[in-house]
């Protein structure tokens, strides 16, 4: 079985199990910020600290003339908040002076920005702007590998090779669910291959039976 193959059926299985997610703030700047905020954080402290900064500044131009120990605050939940702050203001001020307030709609322009890899620039290209483009995060690299689709070392090298064997048009949708799956069944540490529906498919279970 090709690994084009095996995506197609695990799609469909994993259509199975989860629903696709909607969402609904699709503006550049506010997934571009929430994006920096889930660094190194779980998705619910990303929300909280997502919806305090935005509570308090309502957009670009007070964020950026926002007190950062209020912005270390408003953001503590999301963990590193000082570096996080700090971040925050350092790209709001380069889009304001660079882009006019605009968040580009461009990977290569989205990476010369502080703190912006390709994961943040993805999931900005794919929650702002709807383009196709597989946002890898642990979850991604982590399952990827383990099904055996792809044998890689870094979530960039991941992305690359995924984008070479999943059709584009189920870039987005294959991301969600894979991200889902990562976060309910097949986690880093102790995966629950016992109620998994793939692991006829998965090199790291057949490996380890």
């Amino acid at each position: 079985m090709s690994n084009t193959d095996k995506i197609e059926i695990i799609i469909d299985r994993l259509l199975d199990l989860y629903e696709i997610r909607v969402f609904e703030d699709r503006d550049p700047y506010r997934v571009l910020i929430r994006t920096i905020l889930s660094q190194r954080t779980r998705d619910e402290n990303t929300d909280k600290a997502t919806e305090n900064l935005f509570n308090k500044y309502k957009d670009i131009y007070e964020v950026v003339d926002g007190d950062i120990e209020v912005i270390e605050e408003l953001i503590r939940p999301a963990g590193f908040y000082r570096v996080k702050a700090s971040r925050i203001k350092e790209v709001s001020r380069i889009l304001i002076d660079q882009y006019g307030g605009e968040v580009p709609n461009d990977m290569k322009e989205l990476l010369t920005l502080p703190g912006v890899g390709r994961k943040t620039a993805n999931c900005v290209l794919v929650f702002a702007f709807e383009e196709a483009a597989i946002p890898v995060d642990t979850h991604v690299h982590r399952i990827s590998n383990r099904w055996g689709i792809v044998n890689t070392k870094d979530p960039d090298e991941t992305e690359i090779e995924l984008q070479k064997i999943v059709p584009k048009d189920k870039w987005i949708l294959l991301n969600d669910l894979m991200v889902q799956f990562g976060q309910t069944i097949c986690k880093p540490i102790h995966p629950n291959c016992d109620i998994c529906n793939l692991t006829d498919l998965c090199d790291y279970y057949n490996l380890e039976i």
